[in-house]
């Protein structure tokens, strides 16, 4: 057994999040983490709401609000829709807290302690209409490097060079359109280059990932610069320095102290579980392991400057130094980045209304229905596109047809013709193989999860799915009314395998899982669900000193194995009811009148 750290990426509270969101950050994460549990792991699962940075600033004036309050607005919207979407994490909290407050300015005291932090003067792109600065990545523009026209402040995600905003050719801001204003401004710079050597060294050192985040890392490890880390602000993290810490007008850079959250989280997860040290099993054991979940667009910070952050924090850059007052932490084990998701061909929009937010999915369509859509058609490895079209036929032909109705045939035939599970008499050669073929499946299907090729996995366990459906259709149950025994064995069988398939399922569809435990005579819960819980801030301090917020938790320490366990013969059995919804095609044009296609 391993501490597994779940780091997953964290949604900026600046408006509910879409589809496409969660098929980045969030669905393939959650499977990954209900099947390391099930394998015997010991899985710490955090992140949180985003809630710093001029883009809250941006959503706040628009609606009128404070950024404490457009924060508290979304923060509640994301955590009631991931709770929907049954993302077990074990604290889903949000960067205002005062716990990340000083976490943040702990890891940036020994960064500077050990001289990776540079003081300079720079260039700061403001609006001109607003005065307001503008984040690196408000900043759109032609790349100097390779030409491609719509290169960011921070960095082109054509040719994969780092930027500044003032390279840029043409630049503009993305939240008007405006030129920005460039301004000479004192700031803070994470020395990059004297990590060059150590990142380099360490991604030697890494393997499986998936081959797009190793070219995008080692192309980024080409050409390091100091990168800033603080702006002028008046919301977010105070920087920790004589003559700083007391000034309104400078913050902590969002993205800097954004990736500090896997700490932060992981710190008040231990503190509210009544074990404040519990944390350190998962960041300072050697054996430990840590996957970090996120969309293509947040490579760089999780394979290049969290990975320097740590190893600055460490003291293991080029200009050495000593742990900070946390301790040694650990690197990452894996980055595993998903490419983007596109919607009817288009590229998400809210602006343009080309979205569906996931409040708005599941108010109308099952939470598995999505999940199973993410993990069978999702932007595992490549751009892929939702279509309703492909949705209403995957939920159609395969949730439906394929697993629902092997679900419900094979319960339904034995409620009419025993009751209750029958037993197995004799087992032929048929029977046994179909049920190695089940149990078999667990090892195929856990390697494949084990190692995020969720796309595999779920098609693996569909296929065994396939197999039971074709076990029923040659043995013919049905038609063995004048001889019970063999019916009952058959149906046995079935059942045994239905159940397998069940687990097998379970990470990717937890929803029905738990449905079908229950179905077939399982007690308490099977496939485990967090809650939302209100809770005060810790500390007392930082924005949220006052009131409380939401929090998403869970208790998984009691999730089954990834096996196949033997079914309750007896258990009374009744016709079930359907166990996934039919949707009758309406829908598609229904869905694409509502885009506006």
């Amino acid at each position: 057994m391993s501490h597994v750290l779940s780091a997953v990426a964290w949604p900026y509270a600046n408006g509910p999040r879409h589809i496409g969101h969660v098929s980045g950050f969030g669905v393939p994460a959650d499977i990954f983490s209900r099947y390391m549990r099930m394998a015997g792991h010991d899985v710490l699962m955090v992140s949180g709401t985003d809630e710093h940075g001029t883009p809250i600033l941006v959503q706040a004036d628009e609606e009128g609000l404070k950024p404490r309050e457009a924060a508290d607005k979304y923060n509640r919207i994301i955590v009631e829709d991931l709770n929907a979407l049954g993302m077990s994490y074990d604290l889903f909290t949000r960067t205002t807290t005062g716990n990340h407050y000083a976490t943040v300015q702990q890891i940036f005291t020994a960064l500077y302690d050990n001289g990776y932090i540079l003081a300079k003067t720079t260039m700061g792109a403001i609006s001109p209409s607003t005065g307001r600065t503008l984040p690196d990545r408000y900043i759109e523009g032609t790349c100097p490097i390779c030409g491609y026209a719509g290169a960011r402040g921070d960095q082109c995600d054509n040719c994969g060079n780092q930027l500044d905003p003032e390279d840029l050719i043409e630049p503009r801001s993305r939240i008007n359109g405006e030129t920005p204003k460039f301004v000479e401004e004192e700031h803070f710079f994470l020395d990059l280059p004297a990590f060059a050597d150590a990142l380099n060294a360490w991604l030697d050192t890494r393997s499986g990932w998936r081959p797009n985040v190793v070219r995008f890392t080692r192309n980024l490890l080409d050409d390091l610069k100091p990168r800033a880390i603080s702006r002028d602000l008046d919301w977010g993290v105070p920087v920790p320095l004589e003559g700083w810490i007391e000034r309104p007008d400078k913050r902590l850079y969002v993205w800097f102290d954004a990736v500090i959250g896997y700490l932060s989280a992981s710190i008040e997860w231990a503190r509210r579980s009544g074990d404040p040290e519990a944390w350190r099993n998962w960041w300072q054991n050697p054996d430990a392991l840590s996957y970090y979940f996120m969309g293509k667009d947040n490579i760089v910070f999780h394979s290049e400057i969290w990975p320097a952050i740590l190893l600055g924090h460490n003291g293991e850059g080029a200009k050495g130094g000593k742990p900070g007052e946390l301790g040694a932490l650990n690197l990452p084990t894996e980055v595993v980045s998903s490419e983007f998701l596109t919607m009817e061909g288009k590229k998400f929009s809210s602006s343009r209304r080309v979205v569906i937010f996931v409040r708005d999915f599941l108010s109308r369509y099952d939470a598995d229905a999505l999940r199973y859509f993410i993990a069978v058609a999702g932007p595992e490895t490549q751009d892929t596109d939702f279509t309703w079209a492909e949705f209403v036929r995957r939920n159609n032909d395969e949730l439906v047809a394929g697993w629902g109705n092997l679900v419900n045939r094979s319960v339904a035939m034995a409620a009419k013709n025993f009751g209750a599970i029958p037993e197995a008499g004799e087992l032929t050669d048929v029977d046994r193989a179909l049920l190695a073929e089940t149990r078999a499946a667990f090892d195929t299907v856990g390697e494949l999860l084990g190692g995020n090729r969720i796309k595999a996995a779920v098609g693996e366990a569909m296929k065994t799915v396939a197999a039971v459906n074709k076990y029923l259709a040659d043995t013919a149950p049905w038609k063995l009314k004048d001889d019970l025994d063999r019916m009952g064995t058959v149906l046995h069988v079935a059942l045994q395998a239905v159940d397998d398939c069940k687990t097998l399922l379970a990470p990717f569809l937890p929803f029905s899982a738990q449905k079908i435990h229950e179905l077939l005579g399982g007690e308490g819960v099977f496939a485990p669900m967090p809650r939302i819980e209100e809770v005060p801030d810790l500390d007392g301090t930082g924005p949220l000193q006052d009131g409380t917020y939401p929090i998403l938790v869970g208790d998984y320490t009691n999730v089954p194995k990834w096996e196949s366990r033997p079914i309750k013969t007896g258990h009374p059995l009744q016709k079930p009811t359907p166990i996934f919804a039919k949707l009758d095609p309406s829908v598609i044009e229904e869905e694409l009148e509502r885009l506006g296609s």
